[in-house]
């Protein structure tokens, strides 16, 4: 038996396991966190934003949730969901703000309040989307600070990473997206720029993620076969493997 190759090929495939038993914790630490997914994210553009509404407050059941929109826009329009009633509030502004076709606003929207109408059970998950016109700001990270309240508790999702911070550090962090150029937004496409919670992918869309899932699952059962036929290929008769004896006709 050639030891040395077995060693290592046992030892290949148990970094691979560990390396899947990561990411599967790393899936499903992101998807704890309220994050955005956006249809497209140029600036200058109307866009949906995708709340995706994780567990609740340690266990317990979702009543509300209200996002604070960034000072860089003026208004969000919230599509209805049949779960909860919504209401947006409004924010008189220091001093008037002059729009691109010439008029002026001297209030805003300042934040869009959902309110379950039976609480959202913590084992399941809702979207709620939002429809507004991006600023023309590419490079430009928007910040939503959301407040998830529980039937007891709440999770505030404010926290903003520091110049030169990792975002993934961060125990609560605010959902965010980050306002692309036309050219970079034709060529990566509007996945690439998700939240920094997913600043990770915790993915509003249940299909992509069990995709995701079903993909990886596929690789632990491919790497299962593999070392079987890698433990078959060591049992194999000795003959197989001897010069001397492949010479001989095999025995009836």
């Amino acid at each position: 038996m050639n030891t040395p190759f077995l060693r290592r090929t046992l030892t290949a495939a148990a970094a691979a396991g560990g390396t899947a038993a990561l990411l599967l914790a790393a899936a499903a630490g992101a998807s704890a966190h309220v994050g955005i997914t956006p249809d497209k994210t140029t600036a200058n553009s109307y866009a949906l934003l995708t709340f995706g509404i994780p567990h609740g407050c340690d266990e317990s059941g979702t009543t509300k949730v209200a996002i604070t929109l960034p000072a860089e826009l003026n208004d969000a329009q919230p599509t209805v969901n049949p779960n909860w009633t919504v209401e947006k509030v409004t924010e008189q502004l220091a001093e008037p703000r002059k729009l691109a076709d010439g008029t002026s606003i001297t209030k805003r929207t300042s934040q869009i309040v959902y309110t379950a109408k039976a609480p959202l059970p913590d084992e399941l998950r809702d979207a709620l989307v939002l429809s507004l016109k991006l600023p023309d700001a590419a490079g430009t990270t928007l910040h939503f600070p959301t407040l998830q309240t529980c039937e007891t508790g709440q999770t505030d999702w404010s926290e903003i990473a520091k110049d030169g911070q990792d975002p993934h550090s961060l125990k609560a962090p605010a959902p965010s997206i980050t306002i692309t150029g036309a050219a970079t937004e034709g060529h990566e496409g509007s996945a690439a720029q998700t939240s920094h919670t997913e600043q990770a992918s915790v993915v509003t869309d249940s299909g992509v993620e069990a995709r995701s899932w079903a993909s990886l699952a596929a690789g632990l059962g491919g790497l299962a076969l593999g070392g079987v036929a890698v433990a078959r290929g060591f049992r194999r008769p000795a003959r197989d493997n001897d010069p001397a004896a492949l010479s001989q006709p095999p025995a009836k």
